[in-house]
């Protein structure tokens, strides 16, 4: 019996350290098929260096296959809520919501964030520039699929003729059902940057000047650890200036039982005030980088900003307009799938739809990492329990046999 609990145990300790740390939404498309979904720096980086632990569920828990490739053109994408000015509800008739649409903005569509309903509702939509005097847009349209099964709402695009109109008007046909709860509404935005690598703006700078070694020296500290594939300085002055530049990381070693900290340099370049000083490193994925930078009898360079940038990566698959789907991942353990799918990459059209990742969770236990710890949530304690368990395995294991050979002896 105690071995028996000694067993469940271990299993418990193990599936602790085999979940997915942080899951995040994919935007909602507005046609089935092959998607592109652009990675952000932010995904990445709670994700492993070969992204091999990241998976992608419908609404159901069903993986979807996909791969990973290099897109061609990067889609920034982002919310912008607008205001709701007001929600007016006749019982048994209607309810009317008035949007406030930014001033001087084309639109075509809006995007409304919807409770879950079952109800599938009529409605029209119309524009003013004054609240006051109202004009036809769009007549007799129906909304439906307003219930998800892994959500509370639901995203829905409304499309209509292009316009101006600075307020837009909704109104829901509530005769034969209750109303809908609508939460918010907005559009999501889409920016294509060609050829673009992403910036990464997680990172915290603080430089410092050692004049005795008459250097200046540069931390970088990441809220994660970070895949960064290219460096750029904004240098504001001087005018003229050639400088060496390191870029290195700090390593602990263990020396003669001794823990020490050595610089491992990364790559060296030269800041000039003749050139773009942006240069391409070999990919690392590291959380905390340093640069110094050698002034010589010189004065410090005034040095406005220090970007870091990574080369895009997006994931390929065939999504459902019906479906919302769930992108998880930070599970360490993780190795990469095997689809079917990745073998018919050069048969899927390069020119693919984008969507993004957004509501990006993490659990709290990985926010709260360089807090203490009981002992029982350390990695040491893990493999511990599994070397541990191994152990007493392998006595009972080598009892088992020795009684055999004592029974069959006799």
């Amino acid at each position: 019996m105690k071995l028996n609990k000694f067993i469940l145990l271990l299993i418990f300790a193990n599936l602790s350290f085999g979940q997915y740390q942080t899951t995040g939404k994919i935007k909602p498309i507005s046609e089935q098929g092959f998607h592109e979904i652009i990675l952000s720096p932010e995904i990445r980086s709670y994700s492993k260096q070969d992204l091999s632990d990241i998976r992608l569920f419908d609404s159901k828990g069903n993986e979807i296959p996909y791969f990973i490739q290099t897109p061609k053109n990067i889609s920034l994408n982002t919310f912008e809520t607008y205001t709701i000015v007001s929600k007016t509800t006749i019982p048994k008739k209607s309810t009317t919501v008035i949007i406030a649409i930014p001033p001087n903005k084309k639109h075509h569509e809006i995007s409304l964030f919807i409770a879950n309903s079952d109800a599938e509702k009529k409605y029209t939509v119309s524009g003013s520039d004054d609240q006051k005097e109202w004009f036809g847009i769009s007549n007799t349209r129906i909304l439906d699929d307003l219930n998800s099964t892994s959500e509370t709402s639901v995203a829905k695009t409304i499309s209509y003729p292009l316009n101006t109109y600075h307020y837009l008007k909704i109104d829901f046909d509530d005769q034969k059902t209750l109303p809908v709860n609508i939460l918010k509404a907005g559009n999501f935005t889409n920016q294509i940057q060609r050829n673009a690598l992403q910036e990464i703006s997680s990172g915290k700078s603080n430089t410092t000047e050692n004049h005795s070694k008459k250097e200046t020296q540069i931390q970088t500290l990441f809220d994660a650890p970070q895949i960064i594939n290219q460096i750029s300085f904004e240098i504001a002055k001087p005018a003229y200036y050639n400088r060496k530049a390191v870029l290195y990381k700090k390593v602990k070693r263990q020396l003669k039982r001794k823990s020490i900290t050595t610089e491992e340099e990364i790559a060296t370049f030269e800041l000039n005030s003749n050139v773009k000083n942006t240069f391409t490193i070999p990919e690392i994925f590291e959380k905390e980088l340093f640069i110094k930078i050698e002034n010589n009898d010189n004065q410090p360079l005034s040095i406005l900003k220090v970007k870091f940038s990574q080369n895009p990566l997006s994931m390929v698959a065939e999504l459902s307009s019906m479906e919302n789907y769930v992108l998880k991942t930070g599970n360490k353990s993780m190795t990469a799938p095997e689809y079917d799918l990745s073998a018919f990459k050069n048969s899927i059209a390069s020119n693919l739809p984008q969507t993004a990742v957004y509501d990006i969770q993490q659990k709290a236990t990985l926010k709260k990492q360089s807090e203490n710890k009981s002992f029982w949530q350390q990695s040491w304690f893990m493999w511990l329990c599994i070397l541990f368990g191994g152990a007493i395995l392998l006595f009972f294991t080598t009892s088992l046999v020795k009684d055999l050979k004592q029974k069959n002896g006799q």
